[in-house]
């Protein structure tokens, strides 16, 4: 047991030289848009709540929901529920064992980022 070789074996690469995949980034985002939907609740949660306690209340409250940030808060928020639902039902398609080749997971991949963006923009004419 004393003359044990060692075996160089190579390292795992570091995230400077690894090329992130598509596949990747999109599981990623769909874990940040998650947690990111938290932030858009919680100000509508706040903007709710204001309503009920005092009229002074809910107008610093209603300032901030209807400010730029607030807007941009929504915004983002409708982005994040559509890609997120996308992305579920992209890993419900995986999890039926379908579309697990490379080609097809980049394409709907794409399908998820693109579909998204359309989907916010249709919702945001449509509510307006």
């Amino acid at each position: 047991m004393a003359n044990v070789k060692q075996v160089k074996r190579p390292l795992s690469p570091h995230l400077q030289i690894y090329r992130p995949q598509l596949t990747s980034i999109t599981s990623i985002l769909t874990r940040i848009t998650g947690n990111a939907l938290i932030v858009g609740t919680l100000l509508a949660v706040w903007w709710l709540l204001a309503a009920a306690v005092s009229p002074d209340y809910f107008a610093t409250a209603d300032a901030v929901a209807t400010s730029w940030f607030g807007d941009l808060v929504f915004t983002g928020s409708l982005w994040a529920v559509w890609y997120h639902y996308l992305a579920g039902l992209r890993h419900l398609y995986f999890d039926a064992g379908k579309g697990l080749d490379i080609p097809t997971a980049e394409k709907l991949g794409w399908g998820v980022i693109i579909g998204s963006v359309v989907l916010t923009v249709i919702t945001i004419l449509l509510v307006q």
